[in-house]
């Protein structure tokens, strides 16, 4: 591997002979986490048995009846084994053990980029030659520059406390291993999309995601439901992956490459707004609308709340919904000369934060509304990086990451305390139901502390890190809707500037429901009189420390978060834009070529924006504080069904029935109509294979005639032959 390294290096660069060198090793620790906890399962699953089948049956039947029993004893969130995995041990620390090394060799790279000073070009480590097949040549190549940079410090700072949360949430599960297994591989998986030098590693790692999402939404895959949303978390990201894919085969058509620094360097070529680059975008953003849950591909992601909680906190806050955001601001140079496609990205992703957030204000499961929150926030930023504002968008990106995990892990301790205390009691109520809890302040303070944190940070409230990011996002929206390619641009006859005014109209209403139904999750939760039961009551409590160690440390991120890229107006605490600069290298051209000839926002409407914006979020929360009783709440078991427009949010507009019926049913009538019974069963097997046989049948069953086994009607047969033939040559 070293002299690989050491060719590929070659050349001077500011990063060479520094940590950076090291960058393989950074995807590398999480896959041999895989590897390891991999083995662990399977060695675990391994079972001899004897040399003679026949003796001690009722042994072995025995020992096979205690392993199905541990294999389907954990489903949804009950982790209540009696005996722990063998290798559990050793997996606890192996799992978390490769992403803190990860995450410590990345701080490391990160420190030496900074101590680097400004470095206008990415670093490149290429491994070995990949495809050279004909005109296109591929190297297996990492590219570190500052975007990249800042991914991973996400992907492995936020993944490790992540891992670390599952050791106490997942202990007593029996594929304690298998669970950490596909984890490390899920990592691994991520780091390899943002680390790729060109467009295939990346798809590699886009695909890899996309799998590890199916294994571990599926994990308890022998409940049915959990099963089915694996597979439709996995095909639906296959439609977006089309896309991804018909973006690459147009690159290489007519740009004859797919580096991404070569593409870039070509891209000067494409026409500016012309059919062939806002073709190439949009077939881009079909990918990222797949894999980071926009309008209309967002169905899988709610339903991906199958999976164990720290799956669900892992997948919406550090790696697979990021993906799309980054394909965005990566292909920035791209996008910002389709004007035209980004008016598309904009309103679709301020369509989805609406949409997202107005199902999410009727929600009872905990973890759904922070799925379309989720939703919700993933709209923001492609309303971000839509308009231009890269910088905007992968800030929401990161405060997003720090604040989301915070409320997937809060509600992951919530879930866990309430599954204990139905253990104990032998009680199967619904432990996700917000109408089973309420009180929890009492018993769970420091969860309810943190998550607070996090709520004000979602809903926007000054100074957590949310608010500075979504503000950014809102404000730039604004602004390029005046003076910018995207504003002079024209969509179905209307003008760029007109649909921008339009999706920061949507932006400001979703803040406002985003305020509302966070608190209205909160109060319902934490706040009124407890609806758990009285003999489980006694057993609620916060978490363990291994699990509530990582909440405080991402309660301290989405307080400071905001700090990264502090505004003008607030410069009184800190450096001013420093992500800003730090991003500049890669985004700053695509965004100036948005903007070129745009006016600065006035100091007074600035100020003005900003104000309606803390006025929204603090309206939102003091809404559904007005408005919702707790104490009127009743448990789940007790409620009225909805009824009206409530039972419409409740059941998400129908929109998976409407699939249902318009795809999934006529696919499935014409894949066993026409293609099975009358294609397949017909015509293959009917005619072909079957008649083929039916006719050979036929010829067989005519010569069986013509042999009675007779030697004197064999006689008189030949004699008549002989005749006949005699007959037809002599007479004339």
């Amino acid at each position: 591997m070293l002299p690989l390294l050491q060719a590929a290096a070659a050349g001077t660069h500011p990063l060479q002979g520094t940590a950076a060198s090291w960058l393989w090793a950074v995807p590398l620790l999480p896959f041999l986490g895989f590897l390891i906890n991999g083995a662990f399962s399977i060695v675990s699953a391994y079972h001899a048995g004897p040399a003679d089948p026949t003796l001690a049956h009722g042994d072995g039947h025995g020992d096979r009846h205690g392993t199905h029993d541990e294999e389907h004893g954990a489903h949804g969130d009950d982790h209540h084994q009696v005996k722990r995995h063998p290798f559990a041990m050793l997996t606890s620390i192996v799992g978390p053990g490769v992403l803190l090394l990860s995450f410590i060799l990345t701080a490391a790279i990160f420190f030496a980029m900074h101590g680097a000073g400004e470095i206008a070009t990415p670093f490149i480590q290429r491994y070995f030659s990949w495809m050279p097949v004909g005109d296109l040549k591929l190297d297996a190549a990492f590219q570190l520059d500052q975007l990249s940079m800042m991914m991973m410090l996400v992907i492995t700072g936020v993944g490790t406390l992540i891992h670390f949360f599952s050791v106490g949430y997942m202990q007593d599960d029996p594929g304690y291993p298998r669970y950490f297994a596909y984890l490390n591989l899920f990592v691994f998986f991520m780091l390899l999309l943002v680390l790729g030098a060109n467009f295939p590693v990346m798809f590699i790692g886009w695909e890899g995601v996309g799998t590890c999402s199916y294994l571990l939404i599926g994990f308890w895959f022998s409940d049915k439901a959990n099963a089915d949303a694996g597979k439709k978390a996995f095909i639906v990201n296959r439609i977006g992956d089309f896309g991804f894919l018909i973006a690459m085969f147009l690159l290489f058509a007519n740009l004859g490459t797919l580096d991404f620094d070569a593409v870039r360097a070509a891209s000067t070529s494409l026409q500016f707004g012309g059919a062939l680059v806002t073709a190439i975008c949009l077939f881009l953003f079909l990918g990222c609308a797949g894999k980071s849950a926009q309008i209309p591909l967002y169905v899988w992601l709610p339903d991906a709340m199958a999976g164990p909680t720290p799956v669900s906190a892992l997948i919406h806050a550090a790696t697979m919904v990021t993906a799309g955001v980054y394909l965005i601001a990566r292909t920035g140079f791209l996008f910002s000369i389709a004007p035209v496609a980004q008016i598309v990205v904009v309103m679709i992703g301020a369509l989805t934060a609406i949409f997202a957030a107005s199902i999410g204000l009727k929600q009872w499961d905990i973890k759904k509304v922070l799925a379309y929150s989720t939703v919700s926030q993933l709209g923001y930023m492609f309303v971000g990086v839509g308009s231009g504002a890269y910088v905007a968008g992968v800030f929401h990106l990161v405060t997003h990451a720090f604040f989301k995990a915070l409320l997937f892990l809060g509600s992951g301790s919530v879930i866990f305390a309430m599954h204990e205390a139905y253990h104990h009691t032998g009680s199967h109520e619904d432990a996700q139901d917000m109408r089973n809890m309420g009180g929890l302040r009492a018993y769970m303070p420091w969860t309810w502390a943190l998550m607070w944190i996090a709520t004000l940070a979602i809903s926007g409230v000054p100074p957590f890190a949310g608010f500075f990011s979504k503000d950014e996002i809102l404000g730039g929206v604004f602004a390029r809707a005046q003076h910018s390619t995207i504003a002079d641009a024209h969509l179905f006859g209307i003008s760029g500037s007109a649909w921008l005014y339009f999706a920061y109209l949507l932006g400001i209403v979703a803040a406002f429901m985003t305020a509302t139904y966070m608190t209205r999750m909160m109060i319902y939760t934490f706040h009124g009189p407890n609806r758990t039961g009285d003999k489980e009551r006694e057993h609620l409590h916060d978490a363990p420390w291994i699990m509530t160690g990582p909440l405080l440390v991402l309660g301290i991120l989405t307080l400071a978060g905001g700090w990264i890229n502090i505004p003008e107006f607030a410069r009184f605490l800190g450096p001013v834009g420093a992500l800003e600069r730090w991003l500049d290298p890669v985004v700053g051209a695509s965004t100036q070529r948005v903007i070129a000839g745009a006016a600065e926002t006035s100091p007074g409407l600035e100020y003005g924006l900003v104000g309606l914006a803390v006025l929204i979020a603090i309206g939102g929360i003091a809404y559904a504080a007005t408005r919702l009783d707790p104490k009127s709440l009743v448990p789940k078991r007790e409620a009225v069904p909805e009824e009206g427009f409530e039972k419409v949010l409740l059941d998400k507009y129908y929109v998976d029935e409407i699939y249902d019926a318009a795809v999934v049913t006529p696919v499935v009538g014409t894949s066993r109509g026409l293609l099975w019974r009358g294609v397949d069963a017909g015509l293959i097997d009917g005619l072909a294979v079957n008649g083929s046989a039916l006719f050979a049948r036929f010829v067989g069953w005519i010569g069986s005639q013509l042999q009675s086994g007779q030697l004197g009607t064999y006689a008189w047969v030949l004699v008549i032959g002989v005749l006949c033939v005699l007959g037809a040559v002599t007479i004339r």
